[in-house]
């Protein structure tokens, strides 16, 4: 009886602390199994992540799910609590690119007092976006010309939001000096395109060999505003 006694409560003396030892290594298997991915995740996390892995060159067309994922540091079913797939991931990213820029070289454009100084530091800035961290001009380069059709349109939607604020910009510009443009809508748009075209040129060429096609660019805008400017649109049809 006893030893009956005896055992009866060993047993259960030991039994709460065997259940929480128990319950101590299921908890550490836990946080063992987690380790190097993360619970939660921003869009702008998995908006950088692709970022990293395209870099200067590479298409987001070329990206898999599980990639990005991997990049990011989380499970790939996570992916999907902000992106049906890849495609709606790289249309985001494209208008992102074009929101950071268009406010890049608006506040350019603020700071520039008089038009030859607004065009100027508009192409610098546009420049300089080339070489910069981000990826962004270099990202809605290659899509425009490179990309599939929906991401084409996606850079097209961005680059008719450039054209509607510089439009803004160089009717408020031609009042404050007392000149009115022709057709304001078609010379942002050509000058929209000038530089874009101008920066899908110069993006693979040494940063010395970029000046010359700036200069000659920023010639061009010159050209078309004094044309607009002058335009008898009696002559031209």
């Amino acid at each position: 009886m006893n030893i009956l006694k005896n055992m009866t409560q060993t047993s259960l003396s030991q039994s709460p602390n065997d259940t929480t030892s128990s319950q101590d290594v299921i908890e550490i298997k836990t946080v063992t199994r987690s380790v190097g991915r993360k619970a939660t995740i921003t869009k702008e996390e998995l908006f950088q992540a692709a970022l990293n892995l395209i870099g200067p060159q590479k298409s987001i067309a070329s990206l898999s799910l599980r990639e990005v994922a991997r990049e990011a540091g989380i499970a790939p079913n996570s992916f999907y609590r902000h992106f049906k797939d890849i495609d709606e991931l790289a249309i985001s990213l494209i208008d992102r690119a074009g929101i950071v820029l268009r406010k890049i070289i608006r506040q350019a454009r603020l700071r520039a007092s008089l038009q030859d100084s607004i065009i100027r530091s508009s192409v610098e800035i546009f420049l300089q976006q080339l070489d910069a961290d981000e990826g962004n001009l270099s990202l809605l380069l290659r899509e425009g010309f490179t990309g599939s059709a929906s991401y084409k349109a996606a850079v097209d939607r961005q680059l008719n939001f450039f054209q509607q604020e510089l439009q803004e910009d160089l009717i408020r510009l031609e009042r404050l000096n007392n000149n009115h443009l022709y057709h304001p809508e078609l010379v942002a748009k050509a000058i929209t395109q000038l530089v874009f075209h101008m920066g899908a040129k110069v993006i693979d060429l040494p940063i010395d060999q970029r000046a010359e096609v700036a200069e000659q660019t920023m010639i061009m805008i010159r050209m078309i505003l004094e044309g607009a400017r002058h335009l008898d649109e009696a002559k031209i049809r």
